[in-house]
């Protein structure tokens, strides 16, 4: 096995380490994907990490838990895999699953989704930055189970879906996010207000209107275009500020929140019991 080899053996045992459940799959796509091979010539912008900031052309230091700037200026960088590991073991691509991957960037989180439904699954990956879509459909040539749509994935119709995984910033779940789920199915995203940071939200699709959702952990990221309200953002920041949003066991698409509402929108809440 070479260096280069080992080094990204070692990543993948490092991001899985602690997340709990099995997390083989997992663990062999990242192991498999090349990061490298996403993230433009080198040298790389590193951001975090034992080496603090520094630009770096040795590719074994990108695998470590370190952001890597795909556009410094525009503020966008590849993500933290250790934050990905995790959300990619709680929203659960399973082999034959449809995926909608929202934010999609260069690929990289695209390409592990694409090895985690296999074959029979499909991934879809959705990118408004047009140069970066355009990146990403040249990176995931070697997997034919996954495409990309230059645009952001926020408007209807969305095709059917077992996961969707967003990687921009919304002040709520958009409707079309929960239409787009079948039963049993998960969307996992980031659910920010305007100012300081939110939270990863995972929402779990169970039957008819019936929506189990849960905090994942506090998370900052970039806005989705066409993903956000005033009058959500600003209830949001009130809750965050006030209550924690572990609490969190439901979500209700309606505007009727009752004692038990963590957090209200237009059309939407967040409820501290249990789906029923």
């Amino acid at each position: 096995m070479s260096p280069l080899e080992l080094a990204r053996q070692r990543y993948a045992d490092q991001l899985v380490h602690g997340i709990g459940g099995d997390t083989r799959r997992l663990r062999v796509a990242f192991a498999a994907t090349a990061r490298e091979d996403f993230v433009g010539a080198p040298p790389w912008p590193l951001m975090g990490g034992e080496f603090g900031h520094h630009a770096s052309d040795d590719p074994r230091e990108l695998y470590q838990d370190v952001l890597v700037g795909l556009d410094v200026a525009r503020g966008i960088n590849n993500g933290q895999p250790s934050l990905h590991a995790r959300c990619l073991a709680a929203c659960d691509p399973r082999p034959g699953d449809t995926v909608l991957h929202i934010g999609a960037g260069t690929g990289y989180y695209s390409a592990i989704l694409a090895q985690l439904v296999g074959s029979q699954g499909r991934v879809i990956a959705y990118e408004i930055e047009t140069d970066l879509a355009a990146r990403a459909a040249a990176n995931l040539l070697p997997w034919p189970q996954a495409s990309v749509r230059a645009v952001s994935g926020v408007a209807p119709p969305l095709p059917a879906c077992d996961v969707i995984y967003v990687n921009a910033g919304a002040t709520h779940p958009l409707a079309v996010w929960l239409d787009a789920l079948r039963d049993g199915a998960r969307l996992i995203f980031p659910l920010t207000p305007d100012e300081g940071s939110g939270c990863m939200l995972l929402v779990t699709h169970l039957a008819g209107s019936r929506y189990a959702a849960r905090s994942m952990m506090r998370v900052a990221f970039v806005a989705c275009a066409g993903a956000r309200d005033a009058a959500s953002a600003a209830a949001l920041r009130r809750a965050f500020a006030s209550r924690s949003v572990d609490a969190v066991r439901s979500l209700h698409r309606d505007d009727r929140p009752d004692d038990t509402a963590w957090c209200a929108g237009p059309g939407w809440w967040l409820s501290t019991r249990p789906p029923h």
